[in-house]
């Protein structure tokens, strides 16, 4: 169960996959942290190579060119120094036709794992994915009531979400204001 500041990216994501053709998610994937939430997309015939960061430098991923059908960085690329050139190795490991899915922070308190440096825009992602084919989706999603009780407490950030529309927590993860987005993503197809 995925918690308040990320239920409804993840929702978003899963509807975008599934609107294209890619649930379930076959072939090779690489996986680079905190990815659990995209198991229930994943076929059980996929190759999964599940990585985490820092172990594994996403500014030079030591794969072969055309290696992967889908790369996912979950909550990675505001520790990275370079985004760009993160963003670029996951275009070069990808096979032609292949997904990355990349989310990350926008209204975050500052977290180093080991360091903290960014905060990207949907503008900011889309920008950095430009040598893309495709942009399948870029969003942020938040809102003003989401933010306070994060900042208030991490109890608020991580309690779970339950499907169930008419829960209160439902609605307050649900709820989307434009100008106010917790989290972001781009789901882009080489």
């Amino acid at each position: 169960m995925a918690h308040l500041t990320r239920y409804f990216m993840y929702e978003r994501i899963k509807k975008c996959l599934k609107q294209n053709n890619y649930v379930p998610m076959e072939g090779k994937i690489l996986g680079i942290s905190g990815i659990e939430n995209f198991y229930p997309l994943i076929s059980r015939s996929a190759e999964l190579l599940d990585t985490q960061y820092p172990e594994l430098d996403m500014q030079n991923l030591p794969y072969e060119d055309n290696s992967f059908n889908f790369v996912i960085s979950d909550q990675v690329i505001e520790h990275l120094e370079d985004p760009k050139r993160a963003i670029c190795e996951s275009y070069r490991v990808l096979k032609e036709g292949g997904i990355a899915i990349h989310t990350t922070c926008f209204m975050n308190y500052i977290h180093p794992s080991p360091k903290d440096f960014w905060r990207l825009s949907p503008e900011a992602l889309r920008y950095l994915c430009k040598d893309f084919s495709e942009i399948l989706s870029c969003e942020g999603v938040g809102n003003r009531v989401a933010i306070l009780l994060c900042f208030l407490s991490d109890r608020f950030r991580l309690m779970d979400i339950p499907d169930t529309k008419w829960s209160v927590r439902h609605l307050i993860a649900t709820y989307n204001e434009e100008r106010y987005p917790i989290v972001t993503w781009v789901v882009a197809k080489k």
